[in-house]
């Protein structure tokens, strides 16, 4: 290391390990030359594997119960309808940098997720994905936006519609949104102080979910396409990103690749309230016969007992009497009803009769602390092979696509994790064993010298 330590991140969301490690290991120069020269591993993702939580606890070592949000969207209250989308507010627990701002280092974040609105730091900070398209102030500091703007353009935070846009200009936008964000990166590093740099990339995810299918030949969706290797042709331009910007950094400066979870192919969609429509856990008001997101109004709380929501992990909540507005589970029954749910959705089948393997958390017996209100259940239909659907009116529990949109991929449970040296050119590779995602901030604090805060569930990686 040099004499005063640096430390480069380069956050790839959704990057997945078995296209990173093995099938296109070939053919991308940049990140081969770092796994030949370091250490890597298959990282296992937060429990759920998604964006948010993710990136927020890689970056606090603490799990989404301690930091108290379990996806986007989380029960604001117990009322059936109380949502709230998380943004940076709801990060209380202190980041790697804000660790490090507390020693004396400076650091340049650029869309480290959740960071809209934006929150000072000792250094310089770019929201996230997460930001509003015409938002007023998305950098601290606030001027930094007007200087990010004229040296290097209008900044991208993420894709317009990437479920549903022409593949064409899909393909375009994410490549801009790349550019921008490396360009960005590379005149932060040149023109601002820093010790520790860290940045995530969006456009891996938005590419996976988009032509998955057309990559994939055991995907239901696969057909022969012209499309048929814009994921591979896409990592190979984020690969050249990467050298670029890597050229940027000083010798002796430590080099991580993250990612905050990987990806797979997406079978289909388990309906979850259609489910329990039919298992006589939910009722509604009256027959629902087009497909509609489930509300409150709809429910018949006084014959309901459980209802769930979409995403690529199922969420379910109890009806319990005392704790929601109508509910009706007397709390003394609920883990005997508890466990009859469990035991049916892990009994589950796809349309064939085949084991869809489904998998039931509950979050009190998998996290340290369950802080504000969680699911009652965390459901991974089909290994994560199957996304979970809220609407009803469907009229069916499996469907072959996205009800929200056209999606060939689901994520998965572990994301790729590479650390090196620059100028570590006698090094040789090492394959770790599987280490967690709360790993990567004790990791990262002892570059500089600095224990692991009291509550982070990690310990870091030494080689």
């Amino acid at each position: 290391m040099t004499a005063r330590p640096k430390v480069l991140v380069i956050g790839l969301d959704c990057a997945e390990p078995s296209l990173v490690f093995d099938r296109y290991f070939n053919v991308l120069p940049h990140l081969k030359r770092l796994i030949n020269t370091g250490v890597f591993a298959r990282m296992r993702s937060s429990d759920p594997p998604i964006t948010v939580p993710a990136w927020a606890v890689m970056m606090t070592g603490k799990d989404p119960g301690q930091l108290g949000f379990y996806g986007f969207r989380n029960r604001n209250s117990h009322d059936y309808d109380d949502i709230h989308i998380v943004d940076s507010s709801s990060l209380k627990e202190p980041c790697v940098w804000d660790i490090l701002g507390k020693n004396g280092y400076q650091s340049i974040v650029i869309g480290v997720p959740p960071s809209y609105p934006p929150k000072p730091i000792h250094g310089h900070l770019i929201s996230c994905f997460l930001t509003p398209e015409n938002a007023e102030t998305y950098t601290y500091p606030a001027s930094l936006a007007r200087e990010i703007e004229e040296q290097v353009g209008e900044y991208r935070f993420d894709v317009k519609n990437f479920r549903t846009s022409p593949r064409d200009d899909l393909l375009e936008q994410i490549y801009q949104m790349t550019d921008t964000r490396f360009n960005t990166a590379r005149w932060l590093i040149n023109n601002k102080p820093w010790d520790f740099m860290m940045m995530v990339e969006m456009g891996v995810d938005r590419i996976h979910h988009a032509f998955w299918q057309y990559m994939d030949d055991r995907h239901v969706l696969y057909q022969e396409s012209p499309y048929q290797n814009a994921i591979l042709d896409y990592y190979r331009f984020v690969d050249q990103k990467i050298g670029e910007l890597l050229d940027q950094v000083p010798e002796g400066t430590r080099i991580f690749v993250v990612s905050d979870h990987g990806a797979k192919r997406m079978d289909g969609g388990f309906c979850i309230n259609e489910w329990l429509i039919r298992e006589g856990y939910l009722t509604l008001r009256k027959p629902v016969h087009r497909p509609a997101e489930l509300s409150a109004d709809l429910v018949d709380w006084s014959r309901t007992v459980a209802w769930g929501y979409g995403g690529y992990y199922g969420r379910l909540c109890f009806n319990v009497k005392g704790r929601e507005p109508q509910g009706i589970i007397p709390p003394g029954k609920l883990p005997s009803l508890r466990k009859e749910i469990v035991q049916k959705l892990k009994k589950l089948t796809d349309e064939e009769g085949n084991p869809l393997h489904t998998k039931v958390i509950r979050p009190e017996k998998r996290y340290v602390a369950t802080k504000n209100i969680p699911p009652d259940l965390l459901i991974y239909f089909g290994d994560l092979y199957w996304r979970s659907v809220g609407k009803i009116g469907l009229g069916k529990v499996y469907i072959y696509e996205n009800d929200t949109g056209p999606d060939g991929a689901n994520h998965d449970y572990e994301g790729i994790f590479i650390m090196t040296q620059k100028g570590n050119g006698t090094g040789s590779a090492g394959r770790l064993e599987t280490i967690r995602i709360t790993d990567v901030a004790p990791t990262l604090l002892a570059q500089f010298g600095l224990k692991p805060l009291p509550g982070m569930r990690g310990k870091a990686v030494t080689v």
